[in-house]
């Protein structure tokens, strides 16, 4: 557990269990969601992470760093400082020698000296076909630079809060993609967690204007990680939904039909990430969209 994130990520829990036995756990739990994306034929790169360097929130790259169609590569200001520390340069390198052309480099990280964050795809959810971009506002998601972010990459910004409710207060969710999911036909949301009417109705509106059917789900499922989800896709470009275990566990039968509609679900178990980390199945992953040479 990082306890300098778990000052405002209220999905982080305590475990009685001793560090290494937690630490083995959660890498068994990695090993095996790799190998299930790989089955059906999902390209997976995985980075050793730096044993010196104390980052216990590695295991979700793509609050660091956003991969872009044009070659960019987005570096992003982040909230805890140990996490700061799980920006590396030698990825860039890595994904250079598989083949991956980079052709800029965007650096928002300055803004961290003046406590303002914005934390990569955790943050911003994009739909790149239709050139939008949603962000719950939060301490680790500031308006200002979302709306810069969205000048440089040329997103049309659509900006919320998302609350949940903590000890009998609504408090901001510490990442948009906890409570929403963008897929290429639809959308998983936790309407609930946006109080305010206006607001609402703006994402739905947006939504709906893109086509995307709206499967709504609870607080409840949202705390089961049930936002947590992104699709990918596999062998013959065939899509799907990744999740984890207790996300699909959460869902109901509806749920899952209104899913599979549209794509096959692929489901793990990350218990010991979600509990310990705070971050579930679609953390775990930054998806590289860069050009090949």
């Amino acid at each position: 557990m990082n306890e300098q994130t778990a000052v405002n990520n209220y999905f982080q829990e305590t475990i009685d269990v001793e560090n290494a036995e937690l630490n083995a756990k959660a890498q068994e739990e990695f090993d095996a969601f790799v190998a299930k994306l790989r089955q059906v034929g999902i390209n997976v790169i995985v980075e050793q992470d730096d044993v010196l360097a104390d980052t216990p929130d590695s295991i979700f790259p793509n609050n660091w760093v956003s991969f872009h169609e044009n070659g960019d590569v987005a570096i992003y200001p982040m909230f805890a400082e140990n996490r700061r520390k799980e920006r590396r340069e030698e990825i860039f390198v890595r994904l250079e020698n598989e083949g991956f052309k980079i052709e800029n480099i965007i650096d928002y990280t300055s803004a961290e000296d003046e406590g303002i964050f914005l934390e990569g795809t955790g943050s911003l959810l994009l739909d790149r076909a239709n050139g939008k971009a949603y962000c719950a506002l939060s301490p680790r998601a500031d308006e200002e630079l979302f709306i810069e972010f969205c000048e440089d990459f040329d997103y049309f910004p659509v900006v919320f809060t998302a609350n949940q409710t903590v000890g009998g207060k609504r408090l901001p969710i510490y990442h948009t993609n906890v409570m929403m999911c963008l897929a290429e036909n639809f959308a998983v949301i936790c309407l609930d967690t946006i109080d305010d009417k206006k607001e609402r109705k703006n994402v739905i509106q947006h939504l709906k204007s893109d086509g995307k059917e709206i499967i709504e789900i609870t607080e409840s499922q949202m705390h089961q990680f049930a936002g947590n989800m992104l699709q990918l896709k596999g062998a013959n470009n065939t899509p799907y939904l990744i999740m984890s275990k207790a996300a699909h566990d959460s869902l109901t039968a509806s749920q899952i039909s209104k899913i599979e509609k549209h794509c096959e679900i692929i489901s793990s178990s990350l218990e010991t990430i979600e509990t310990c980390g705070g971050g579930s199945a679609r953390c775990m992953m930054a998806e590289v969209f860069l050009p090949k040479n």
